[in-house]
Formats: C-alpha cells, sequence, structure tokens
C-alpha cells in the first residue's frame, strides 16, 4: 500500500476543490434596479399600472416595486410569472400558448404560471435570473417585461 505524504495530499486535496468550482454571472441588485427601471417606463409610457418582481437564477426575489395604483392581486402573481420563467428558461408566453393549445397537463406543475409576462434574464448566453410582470393584460405584461429583459443586451455592449 503505498503512503501519501501530508503535503502532497493536501495539494492533491485543494487541486481537485478548485476544479470542481466554476464561475457564473449573476444578477446583482444594481442591475436588476434597471431592469424594473426599464420596464417600469414602459408601463408608464402605456398608462397602465404594474408590479415587477426580479429573481435570481434560482427564483429567489432579488427586487420587487408595486407602482402606485396597480392591483393587489399582482404582487404574488409577478413573482410567480418571474419564478415560471428562470425554472423553465423560458418566456412564460409559451405556457399560456400551450395551455389555449389544449395541454391542460402543465397546470399540474405547480412552478408553472401560464400568463404571459416572465421572461427569463439571459447575459452572455447564460440565465442570470427572470423578470416577472402583473398588473395590465397579459399581453401589456409581456411587453412591460420584455422592456425591462431588454436592458441586458445594453448591459453586455
Amino acid at each position: 500500500m503505498k503512503i501519501i505524504k501530508p503535503a502532497l495530499f493536501a495539494i492533491l486535496l485543494t487541486g481537485a476543490i478548485y476544479g470542481q468550482t466554476a464561475t457564473k454571472h449573476t444578477i446583482t441588485l444594481e442591475l436588476a434596479k434597471k431592469v424594473a427601471l426599464a420596464a417600469e417606463n414602459k408601463a408608464k409610457e402605456m398608462n397602465i399600472d404594474v408590479v415587477i418582481a426580479i429573481v435570481d437564477d434560482g427564483g429567489n426575489l432579488v427586487y420587487f416595486e408595486r407602482m402606485d395604483g396597480a392591483q393587489l392581486g399582482s404582487i404574488n402573481v409577478a413573482r410567480k410569472k418571474a419564478v415560471s420563467a428562470i425554472f423553465f428558461k423560458r418566456p412564460t408566453k409559451s405556457y399560456q400558448e400551450r395551455v389555449a393549445g389544449g395541454n391542460n397537463a402543465l397546470l399540474s406543475i405547480h412552478e408553472i404560471l401560464p400568463f404571459e409576462g416572465g421572461v427569463p434574464l439571459v447575459y452572455e448566453n447564460n440565465y442570470i435570473g427572470a423578470i416577472g410582470v402583473s398588473g395590465g393584460t397579459p399581453e401589456q405584461d409581456g411587453i412591460v417585461a420584455e422592456a425591462g429583459a431588454r436592458i441586458l443586451n445594453e448591459e453586455a455592449k
């Protein structure tokens, strides 16, 4: 049996640990605020009051705002739209379309909210979070959410 000296073992172990880590992009509070501001500006332009929720890549709330006059019911809906978008890495509009087409099995998945207005936030081909918007029609919510998500393209430049 070959015995490894403690110093060599520590070097091997340290190398193994560092070899297992990865670097990833994350959404910061500063970036979440920029996304929300872009969405809020679009909502104001459309003359609608909405709730905006920004979550990280694990579905955890990073930033939240409720515009004056936005309905209380939209608070949970906006967050759930954001979680739906990041958990399955697609806009919630795709679920809405699939349910409208008869795929009601999607309704049994707890994390899916099949209403337009949830959009993943993608930065340099990495899913870093999502935005959820509620307060207008589903189509209006989608437009506002897309306006927020587009800011990431400007940040990448």
